[in-house]
């Protein structure tokens, strides 16, 4: 009587523990799959290329300003990308072309000017311009006055945009 009450415990515990292990290991494989679908599609590579793209622009239209200059033009980049407004990527962003009236528009002036496209010719403007973009993309580091910003202009032009001035900054004039 002792052997078979050891028998039906021993046959007991050995389904409960193969029940409790098959339903820890689905667990953690629904947990695994879902952290795979939530994954960021940004490689290493991407990433890179939007690093490269976003500190050229900052080179171009912000590369003589000070630090708060610099970011506010990465900030206004990134603002774009995530606001639906724009292309949702930062290098198509920056080099986004429109046409209004048969006339080729560049976003960026800079892009536009064919002698800017060659690589940047001052190393250190540049390596700062990245030290910015790696900032304001990796880091996440914002300007609070240019949270809102999505255009900006240099101070001695006036475009008569219209649209809601928030900063000044360095020699650029931002916008809602």
């Amino acid at each position: 009587m002792i052997r078979i009450l050891k028998f039906v415990i021993l046959t007991f515990g050995i389904v409960l523990a193969g029940w409790i292990g098959t339903h820890a290991v689905n667990y953690k494989l629904d947990k695994l799959k879902e952290a795979r679908n939530h994954a960021s599609p940004i490689t290493a590579q991407v990433r890179q290329n939007q690093l490269e793209c976003l500190a050229r622009n900052i080179y171009h239209e912000a590369g003589y300003e000070p630090f708060e200059g610099k970011v506010a033009v990465a900030q206004v980049t990134l603002n774009r990308v995530a606001s639906g407004n724009f292309p949702s990527d930062v290098c198509k962003v920056v080099y986004q072309k429109n046409i209004v009236y048969e006339k080729v528009l560049c976003q960026f002036s800079w892009y536009c000017d064919q002698a800017s496209l060659k690589k940047p010719m001052n190393g250190p403007v540049y390596y700062e311009s990245m030290e910015v973009a790696k900032k304001v993309l990796l880091e996440g580091f914002r300007l609070s006055s240019v949270k809102e910003a999505l255009y900006y202009h240099a101070d001695y032009v006036n475009p008569k945009w219209g649209k809601q001035p928030i900063a000044k900054i360095g020699h650029h004039i931002f916008y809602k």
